[in-house]
Parts: structure tokens; sequence; C-alpha cells
């Protein structure tokens, strides 16, 4: 074997010390997790929009009546906060793997610094646990639609691309929620994750138009990323499309780029010293 080709072989792949392809054994730890401890934590997060959904909807849409949904249309009350609802879990969902989760692991099992102490990489952690977000995401969207076909909210096979945007929500949350994470040392530090997810859920035009606000504030509620995942629910429960809907799916792109990049520089700082 000439000199050239060994120098080749021994020379140090881009992305190695920080991923290792090998991301899937993160991956089969996490679901031998959920089978042997946490399914039932996993299954009671499905019930919260659905008690929302029955309370809200069938309750105070008794009230309210129709309301103006995407393109104009007058749609009823529960049609209208279904989508939101939908896009609140998959937040939740995400949030709750991606950050009370992965602070455990990180500070009392100590789990990642022997997982980077072997070859995997941040990378590899960084992709096997925002996996396993979106697929809490991704349960919690395909159980949810069920019940909305059950209830006969939504009909027809383009409302179940709610569940793919779903997950894409999922993974925009789960990514910035694991980088977030990483700079939280404590429990009441990690209690900012309410203080920021209450406002967001109430005031991001979940419950009620956002027309409702001035427009000062309607700028900044624009602003918050489950508001442009709540529209883009809207728009594909009802197969209504503006030149708003690509820009509701990039918002989540950019934010899922970021969250993974920002997720694996902070592992690779503090793992690899």
């Amino acid at each position: 074997m000439s000199s050239e080709v060994l120098q080749r072989l021994q020379r140090p792949r881009p992305m190695s010390g920080v991923y290792s392809g090998n991301a899937r054994a993160v991956i089969e730890r996490g679901f031998k997790v959920i089978l042997t401890q946490n399914w039932i934590i996993l299954v009671s997060g499905f019930f919260e929009p659905v008690f929302y959904l029955l309370a809200m909807g069938y309750g105070l849409g008794e009230l309210v009546g129709t309301v103006e949904g995407p393109g104009g249309a007058e749609i009823s009350y529960i049609a209208f906060i279904a989508p939101a609802l939908l896009a609140s879990s998959a937040m939740n969902g995400a949030i709750y793997d991606s950050t009370w989760n992965v602070f455990f692991k990180m500070h009392f099992a100590k789990l990642y610094q022997g997982m980077v102490s072997t070859s995997l990489g941040p990378l590899d952690v960084a992709i096997g646990e925002i996996f396993m977000a979106l697929f809490r995401g991704f349960l919690y969207a395909c159980g949810f639609m069920g019940v909305l076909y059950a209830f006969g909210i939504v009909s027809g096979f383009a409302p179940l691309l709610m569940i793919p945007a779903a997950v894409l929500v999922a993974f925009g949350f789960a990514s910035i929620g694991m980088g977030a994470t990483s700079y939280m040392r404590t429990f009441q530090q990690m209690d900012m994750i309410n203080f920021v997810l209450l406002p967001m859920f109430l005031f991001s035009s979940t419950l009620f138009p956002i027309s409702v606000y001035p427009e000062a504030v309607q700028w900044v509620v624009k602003a918050l990323p489950l508001w442009h995942g709540i529209e883009l629910m809207r728009q594909l429960a009802v197969g209504v499309y503006t030149s708003a809907t690509p820009l509701h799916v990039g918002y989540f792109v950019v934010m899922t780029v970021l969250g993974v990049w920002l997720t694996t520089s902070r592992l690779r700082t503090l793992f690899l010293r």
C-alpha cells in the first residue's frame, strides 16, 4: 500500500469527533426506556389536547358559534381550535422530551458523558434525542387526528398533511429545546420553560383569532414559533393555502437547523473539552 493511500486513510474525517454515524444506538436505547419505564407518561400526554377540545370546542363553542378561518370562510369554533391544539400538542410533547428529559440525563444520570466517551459523537446524541422527541410528537399527532376524524371535525385525505406538519413543528421545538436546556443548571432555571410556553399557548391565536389584538401586538405574536405552527395547521385542515404557507414551513426549517447546530455545539463544548 502506497504512502499516499496510508495518509489518506489516516487523515481525520471532517465530522470525526462530532458524528460517528451511529445515532441508531441512542434511538434504540430510547425505545427500550419507553417500553420498560416511560410508556405511561407517553400515553398520558395525549389526553391534554383532547380534554381541551371537548371542554373548549363543545363547551365554549356553543356560545361562540362560528369564526373566520383561513381564506375568510366561516368555520365552527371547534374546527378553528382543533388544528391549534394539534400544533400545541406537538410542541408540548417535543419540549418535554428535549428539556426535562434531557436535563435529567445530563445532570443526574450523566448519560451523555458516558455516550460521548464511547465512539458516539455529540451529533449522534443530538440526532438520537431529537428523534425520540419527534416520535412522541408523531404519536400525539396520529392519536389526535384519529379523534378529529372520529368526531367528524375533519374529513377527506387533505387534513392528513397535518401529521407531517406536526412532526415538523416538533422537530423545531425539540432541537431548540435541547440546545436551550444545555445552558440550564438548576430546577429553578428549568421553570422558565413553563414561563415561556404558557403565554405562547394562550396568545398565539390558539383559542381566538389574532385579529382581536392591536396591530402592534399582532406583529409580536407573529414572531412566535407556535403561531406559525398553528397557522400552518389551520391551512392544511381546510385545504386553503396562501403565500404565507411556505413561510410557515420555512420558519420551522430554519428553527430546526439552528437548533441542531446549537445542540451539537453545546454538547461538544460540555463533554469534549
